[in-house]
């Protein structure tokens, strides 16, 4: 295949783009000559930009005295169409010349027919070269080979390129979708080295940022139509909003335009390098909004001109030149079919066209990104050739050596040393033959008079500290030009309070959302799982935060405290009331006939257990837990023993009324006083043990209840506790039973009747105390106790003091010895 632009020179570079879409393919019949290779199909004039750029790099360079003076570079460039098997021929052809027919001499030539090349454009021509090249030590530099598996250095040794690998673009497409929320995509890709390795790329990454694919298709340009019906309808039927399209320009156009017949749901496209900012797409509305990674903008001074400065005559010396020309104006520059199967225009051209006038991706220069990789691969292959000929003089020009021969394999050594920078751009190669991966983030914005353009939002710099490559600048605009931005997503962000649980059978992206457990929050959206709270905390209504449990215990101020704690100062007072009545009648025949001692010593104690109840009431402390249930035991001890001493009383004054009976000497005052303190101290023995060995002390009890905590003492020894009330019950008892016995005693004023009353209300309460003790939750624990002792104490003073009163008080008349000791009929009441 001869070069579609050739030039002579001391060293030659090769150069090979994808300037048509398509390799013009025939059936062999296998009796003739094959016809040869040859491109079809319509031209990419943004292509023949790159070409023509590397042809602008060599006249500069060949014009500067800076870089090889005196010296000058040719350069050889081909069309591959994007074809593996063109692509193929001319590495053979770079290697080894025109020469059609193969030698069976022992001997060949070893020198290249170039030194380097640049090229190709895309990455399976790329590939195919690498391979051939690579066995010959020739070098390839490549401005829009992209894909990462041509870093490989064990794989395509003798392979560079000034764009960046698609390694850094795929993990830079993940990075953007995940910054704005989307989990749900759409992947379709070119059926190619390039969109297949890219897009294994960026699922890899995408993978790793949580982001679920819902479906990922892939076409190439010549596949049938069938197979593209098939793409499409998978984009029309998904319901991800977002698409990720890493195609090559010819395949995205081809199914943009299959798209366009019948389209689908507004899309938010996004782009990689090799499409988001090509100019020839910019007419499919329905990619405006689209939004990628493009290789930096950049500007060649002169470029515009050598472009532009082309004229009919010129243009019909190259076939490539002479169909752009006829595509741009419309005209034919020859009056026969032109040599690349591109039929003549009916109007012939007038010569004087002007490609200034013309808006073609080939004279659009407000955009030179691509075009600038092509630049700078032609000068870092100058820049090699310049190290291995030139000697560097201080303070004046270079010394070349035009006439040394030079090996490609030297000047793939000195490709990876190259360092420079050329117009402001830095140009060199990592160990792996890449340069530092530099985009900027491309908006396909439309303009107020309808059309799209271009506009820089962000920059991603690979050489950034971790976290600080990607940046946005600028607002972007949407799809359908919206501001905000697109929702796409399999289920919707679980808020706080809830957490996720995948759907079965579906992407980790599709999930519901499930309230968090008792005793859990989640306080961030998307949580996969809920954390508990800490013991003494509970969550709030939402289970988005965890607050303090509130504190429970029988408080002063609430209800249910109050209540109680007027009903033990009632009693003490109403005790003590009974007190003063009966000291200021304590001379009289009703306060004498019942043990007056006794009954004085039984007030005092009834006052203290009414007021002891109050030790229950507030918060428990170390103090209140210790004297609240020994305080209670002794002071009950203390009144029932009086109650037991008033009881042996009344037996042993029955007794003594007996002819010969001196039973009273035996239980006098002294020995009432000796039986009662006998009792009482028994009690405090085991408080006192109680307190020494295994005190009450108070806790905050978190197992009651999940939601609060309960303020509350523990026992301590619960075998003291039960020693305690066991001993007050057996006292108890004994005293109803002696009382029981004693009932029927001919006296009006029986008083053994009324401790029997008073016994029998007192052990029912203490019966029925245990098991609403035991079930009783938190404050209501308290609560029943101090219920129990109220209602005891209450219980022993109306039975007992309460007649008296009333006779005492109201029915004075009565208070006499006769009646008392029953020789007066009493009225009734």
């Amino acid at each position: 295949m001869p070069p579609a632009f050739y030039k002579e020179g001391d060293y030659v570079i090769g150069g090979i783009f994808e300037i048509h879409y398509y390799l013009h393919t025939v059936q062999h019949n296998y009796t003739t000559m094959p016809e040869p290779l040859k491109c079809t199909g319509s031209m990419d004039t943004r292509e023949l930009r790159f070409a023509r750029a590397l042809e602008f790099a060599v006249k500069e360079i060949n014009n500067r005295s800076d870089i090889l003076p005196n010296i000058t570079l040719g350069y050889a460039i081909h069309d591959s169409c994007g074809a593996a098997p063109v692509a193929v021929k001319v590495a053979f052809q770079f290697a080894n010349g025109l020469t059609p027919r193969v030698t069976m001499m022992p001997s060949c030539s070893k020198t290249a027919n170039v030194v380097a090349l640049v090229g190709a454009s895309g990455s399976t021509p790329s590939i195919g070269m690498s391979r051939i090249l690579g066995r010959f030590g020739i070098p390839q530099v490549s401005p829009f080979a992209t894909c990462a598996c041509l870093s490989d250095k064990t794989q395509h040794p003798a392979f560079f390129r000034t764009i960046p690998s698609d390694h850094y673009q795929a993990a830079a497409l993940a990075r953007l979708i995940k910054h704005f929320g989307w989990t749900w995509i759409g992947a379709v890709r070119s059926d190619s080295d390039y969109g297949n390795n890219g897009m294994a790329s960026f699922l890899a990454a995408a993978q790793k940022e949580g982001i679920c694919v819902e479906y990922s298709v892939a076409f190439y340009r010549s596949n049938s139509q069938a197979k593209l019906e098939r793409v499409a309808d998978v984009i029309r039927s998904s319901t991800a909003r977002v698409i990720v399209a890493f195609l090559a320009p010819g395949d995205l156009r081809i199914l943009l335009e299959e798209l366009t017949r019948r389209p689908p749901p507004p899309l938010q496209w996004i782009g990689s390098e090799s499409w988001v900012t090509d100019t020839e797409l910019l007419r499919f509305e329905i990619c405006a909004g689209a939004i990628g990674f493009g290789i930096e903008r950049s500007v060649i001074p002169g470029l515009r001109r050598f472009l532009l400065d082309l004229k009919a005559e010129e243009a019909s010396k190259y076939p490539l030149l002479t169909e752009m020309w006829e595509g741009a104006f419309g005209c034919s520059l020859n009056t026969v079919q032109t040599k690349t199967g591109h039929s003549s225009a009916v109007v012939p051209c007038k010569g004087n066209e002007n490609l200034a006038a013309v808006q073609i991706p080939y004279t659009d220069t407000s955009q030179l990104r691509i075009t600038n990789m092509a630049y700078k691969a032609a000068y870092a292959i100058a820049h090699a050739i310049h190290g291995l000929v030139c000697k560097d003089m201080p303070g004046s020009m270079s010394k070349c050596n035009k006439s040394k021969v030079l090996e490609p394999i030297q000047v793939l050594e000195q490709l990876k040393r190259v360092n420079f920078s050329v117009n402001g751009y830095p140009v060199s190669f990592d160990s792996n033959g890449d340069p530092v991966a530099t985009y900027e983030l491309v908006n396909w914005q439309t303009m107020q008079d309808g059309s799209v353009q271009f506009i820089t939002v962000g920059r991603y710099d690979a050489s950034q500290p971790k976290g600080q490559e990607f940046r946005i600048s600028e607002s972007i605009t949407w799809m359908k030009g919206q501001k905000k931005v697109p929702v796409s997503v399999c289920s919707e962000s679980c808020p706080p309070g809830t957490r996720k649980a995948q759907q079965k059978g579906k992407p980790i992206c599709c999930y519901d959302c499930i309230p968090c457990g008792e005793g859990e929050i989640s306080n961030e959206t998307d949580s996969v799982d809920c954390v508990s709270c800490p013991a003494d905390h509970w969550p709030n209504a939402h289970r988005t935060e965890c607050l303090p449990k509130p504190v429970e215990f029988l408080s002063w101020d609430e209800v249910l405290g109050i209540v109680l704690a007027v009903c033990s100062i009632l009693g003490a007072c109403i005790t003590v009331a009974v007190a003063t009545v009966f000291y200021k009648h304590r001379m009289s025949p009703i306060v004498r006939a019942n043990n007056s001692e006794l009954s004085f010593l039984l007030l005092f104690s009834l006052t203290l257990c009414f007021l002891c109840s109050l030790t229950f009431i507030g918060q428990p402390s170390e103090w209140s837990c210790m004297l609240r249930h020994t305080a209670f035991g002794i002071t009950f001890v203390l009144c029932i023993s009086c109650v037991l001493g008033k009881t042996i009383v009344v037996l042993m004054a029955f007794r003594a009324t007996l002819p010969g009976s001196n039973v009273m000497k035996w239980f006098g005052p002294l020995q009432q006083r000796l039986a009662v303190l006998a009792f009482t101290v028994v009690q405090n023995v085991i408080c006192i043990l109680w307190l020494a060995l295994s005190p009450p002390f108070p806790i905050m009890n978190f197992s009651h209840y999940k939601e609060r905590i309960i303020l509350e003492c523990d026992l301590g020894s619960v075998t003291a506790f039960w020693a305690v009330l066991g001993y007050i019950g057996l006292l108890a008892l004994l005293c109803f039973v002696l009382a029981f016995l004693a009932r029927k005693l001919p006296d009006n004023f029986n008083e053994a009747k009324f401790i029997t009353f008073s016994m029998l209300i007192f052990c029912a309460v203490w019966i029925t105390f245990i098991p609403a003790y035991v079930s009783s939750p938190g404050k209501f624990t308290v609560a029943v106790e101090i219920f129990a002792i109220l209602a005891s104490s209450f219980g022993l003073i109306i039975c007992i003091f309460f007649p008296k009163c009333f006779i005492i008080v109201f029915r004075p008349e009565q208070n006499t010895k006769k009646h008392v000791m029953g020789k007066v009929e009493l009225k009734a009441l």
